[in-house]
């Protein structure tokens, strides 16, 4: 009969602090503020089912990115090469890890991330979700340079973090999946969609002439020729996405997605990159080979190079290019220059406070 009391007691105990500890994860929902545009021309944006938005972990996301911590010797952060204020993208051609090395990839820059609807990331589609994409550089040699191990073992000791993970999770005890989760939830609310041309489309301004005729040439096939690879006003995410040569080497020796798949045509294609924020984004290409946008737009006028892979989009590369006029490229610049989002780099919630 004791035997069957103090069972029954343990039971209650131990349902009691079950219960109690049910109590304390009560995360809130955190709802998307999504551009009207976007919910106008795009799907919903995706959202992985075992990772869900809450207004905690995105908070914890946040603090995560800016943490110096998750670097070997506590001197970087995510936002060391993905800076706010460059629409999280690096002004340097290589971005310099912790111990001085550099890599061979400009940073990209990170927004509209939730409506990347193969999932794939990085320049050569390496790493599939955000959840894994954050996971490689903090163990990568050339970049943060440190060990999962250790990390989780630093925020562990944190004053802070246990409690932050035990509101955004549930748990207390912090490892590599629960940190990339939370960087991963606060990265899909880098939302960019209210450029000088987004508030265009909703006729809240007008462009100038030089911007409209940019446009123009923009979406001309036989001009520009750009908004296969880069969107239009009917896709506010200016990228298709895809993975495309473009023409930059005929000898290629970053291969680029051909590294990933092993497929021989993939050699030297890497991911459109959006076009919005451009003021913000130099340099451009996948190595940053070009300090300027009058250095893009030469590329694609009279630049092209053949190889075996260039993408068939690159109509005219037997020309050199599209041969664009100095008023065609001086407006098309201009019009560019119309999707960048000031109200992006300047918000507060990206800022680390």
């Amino acid at each position: 009969m004791l035997k069957k009391l103090l069972f029954t007691i343990s039971l209650f105990l131990f349902i009691n602090c079950s219960s109690k500890e049910e109590e304390l994860y009560l995360p809130i929902t955190y709802n998307l503020e999504i551009p009207s545009l976007f919910s106008q021309k795009l799907i919903a944006p995706v959202i992985p089912a075992n990772n869900p938005l809450t207004q905690e972990g995105v908070a914890l996301g946040k603090k995560l990115f800016f943490e110096k911590l998750l670097s070997g010797d506590n001197s970087q952060s995510c936002a060391s090469c993905h800076n706010p204020q460059n629409a999280f993208s690096d002004t340097n051609q290589f971005s310099n890890g912790i111990d001085g090395k550099k890599g061979i990839r400009n940073a990209m820059p990170l927004f509209n991330l939730a409506w990347n609807f193969d999932d794939l990331f990085n320049w050569d589609g390496s790493e599939f979700s955000l959840e894994n994409q954050a996971f490689e550089p903090i163990r990568n040699p050339i970049e943060m340079h440190a060990t999962w191990k250790n990390v989780a073992q630093k925020l562990q000791n944190h004053p802070e973090y246990p409690t932050l993970f035990k509101l955004a999770f549930g748990t207390s005890t912090i490892d590599s999946v629960l940190i990339t989760k939370a960087i991963a939830q606060f990265e899909r609310t880098l939302i960019s969609g209210n450029s000088k041309f987004d508030r265009f489309l909703r006729g809240e301004t007008s462009l100038t002439p030089e911007e409209e005729n940019g446009f123009n040439v923009f979406i001309d096939e036989a001009k520009g020729d750009c908004f296969h690879c880069h969107g239009s006003n009917n896709n506010p995410l200016w990228t298709d996405n895809q993975f495309h040569n473009n023409g930059l080497d005929t000898n290629i020796s970053d291969l680029g997605l051909g590294a990933k798949t092993g497929d021989p045509a993939d050699n030297g294609k890497f991911k459109s990159p959006s076009i919005r924020n451009l003021a913000f984004t130099a340099p451009y290409m996948h190595d940053g080979r070009f300090a300027t946008l009058e250095e893009v737009i030469n590329h694609y006028s009279e630049g092209l190079k053949p190889s075996i892979t260039i993408d068939p989009l690159m109509k005219k590369v037997q020309q050199g290019g599209v041969q664009l006029t100095s008023k065609e490229k001086a407006d098309l610049k201009a019009f560019l220059l119309t999707l960048s989002d000031f109200e992006f780099i300047n918000n507060p919630d990206f800022r680390n406070r």
